[in-house]
């Protein structure tokens, strides 16, 4: 299967936070699986995505979930009408030709999913095929990057130990509020001042975090607030609509988050 489709045929938008891009570059020549860890909507796919195409890599990228199971990954026996045949999975299709893999929020996946990826993340970097009996060498240009949030971690939720001390690691954050500010901005195609004004909204239900809510209002958040008021949703509504009721259900909470909207705008 030709990995062509998947290269990324423009280059995505990303802004550094800071030295990401040396780390990333340094694990992918060096061949040393990366973990990248932080919140929910900070800008970690999309920091893949750019480095996809700055190494001019095809990227498959995996969104993990609780139902996905190793075959899902690996691939399965397919019957047709002209009998059955073996089908690669995305990870097996990275690994044959290689591809950056992407598996995205990975602590989603039931644990002994995700076990399937051990041996290719120390010095064998092979993928078995245990279904086909069939012992799959990684190509020289794969790559395995994770991600997940440690703020949904728990005793049910986590990656092994086994599996985190396979990985090399880069911890992502939000961007400082100027930085955060200019890149709603240029992803949203508003005005700075008023990338300025969401970033405070942002700050107001992040401190709400723990407190209330799982979460604050992401980077992501308010691009899609942005986005909404560019096609004439009133801002007010927009923030509504993109940051408040998404955040949460809660009546109080919702009016904390509407008065913060109010005293920012």
């Amino acid at each position: 299967m030709s990995l062509d489709q998947f290269r990324l045929s423009a280059e995505p938008f990303y802004a550094p936070l800071s030295n990401e891009i040396v780390r990333f570059e340094a694990a992918y020549h060096e061949r040393v699986p990366l973990m990248l860890k932080g919140p929910t909507g900070c800008g970690k796919t999309r920091f893949v995505e750019h480095m996809a195409y700055r190494l001019g890599q095809p990227l498959i990228t995996i969104a993990c979930h609780e139902d996905m199971t190793a075959a899902d990954l690996v691939g399965r026996y397919l019957l047709d009408s002209d009998g059955t045949h073996w089908k690669d999975g995305p990870l097996t299709e990275a690994v044959r030709g290689g591809a950056i893999c992407y598996l995205d929020e990975i602590v989603e996946a039931r644990q002994d999913t995700t076990v399937v990826i051990h041996p290719l993340t120390d010095e064998r970097r092979v993928l078995p095929l245990e279904k086909k009996n069939e012992l799959v060498e990684a190509h020289e240009a794969f790559f395995l990057v994770i991600s997940y949030n440690p703020g949904y971690q728990s005793a049910v939720k986590d990656l092994k130990e086994s599996t985190k001390q396979r990985f090399a690691a880069i911890d992502f954050t939000y961007a400082e509020p100027e930085r955060e500010a200019d890149i709603v901005a240029e992803e949203a195609g508003i005005d700075r001042s008023l990338a300025g004004k969401l970033v405070k909204i942002a700050a107001t239900s992040r401190n709400l975090s723990g407190r209330g809510l799982d979460e604050g209002a992401s980077t992501r958040t308010l691009i899609r607030a942005g986005r909404l008021i560019v096609r004439g949703i009133p801002v007010a509504e927009a923030c509504d609509m993109a940051i408040v009721v998404p955040l949460t259900d809660d009546h109080d909470l919702r009016g904390a988050l509407r008065s913060a909207v109010s005293a920012c705008l």
